[in-house]
């Protein structure tokens, strides 16, 4: 059984405990590293202010009991559009429908703002993810994005209305 459950600052312990997690399995799949997350950059303040993002909607799936999950619905400066952000499934819970749960609280937390666009960026080499966010009805902008590292990010969006 899938349950989700929406984080305040408070779960910061749970949300580091994925978010190293998926940086450790997934390198390639986020703009942040695992190395800027360790040392230094643990600290509680620090997580916690990452589940402080006003407006944000921070989301953990467990499966079965087990946390297996998560992502973040986060508003844009284009008024109408919110975005998909740090979604990570564990590899043991793949293929469960995780990740449709999760893009489906997001979906629901963005209409209930009002948006009328959810938008998301893909590593364009990921084709997992893509094919996941493909199947939940995104579709390609024709956008590319380039991060500092020169890597390459597919922007894709589907419609909340209509």
């Amino acid at each position: 059984m899938i349950d989700l459950r929406v984080l305040t600052p408070d779960d910061w312990r749970a949300w580091r405990e994925l978010r190293l997690a998926a940086l450790a399995d997934a390198p390639d799949a986020f703009g942040s590293r695992l190395a800027d997350w360790q040392g230094e950059g643990d600290r509680e303040e620090r997580w916690r202010d990452r589940l402080s993002i006003h407006g944000a909607h921070d989301v953990i799936a467990s499966l079965d009991g087990t946390d297996a999950g998560m992502t973040t619905g986060v508003p844009t400066a284009d008024d109408g559009t919110v975005e998909l952000i740090s979604m990570w499934v564990a590899p043991g819970a793949r293929g469960r429908g995780v990740g449709d749960a999760l893009i489906g609280e997001v979906e629901r937390w963005g209409r209930s703002t009002s948006a009328a666009v959810l938008r998301l960026t893909v590593m364009d080499q990921n084709a997992a993810a893509a094919a996941l966010y493909r199947r939940n009805g995104f579709e390609p902008t024709g956008e590319v994005e380039v991060d500092d590292d020169g890597r390459r990010e597919l922007v894709l969006a589907k419609p909340l209305t209509g």
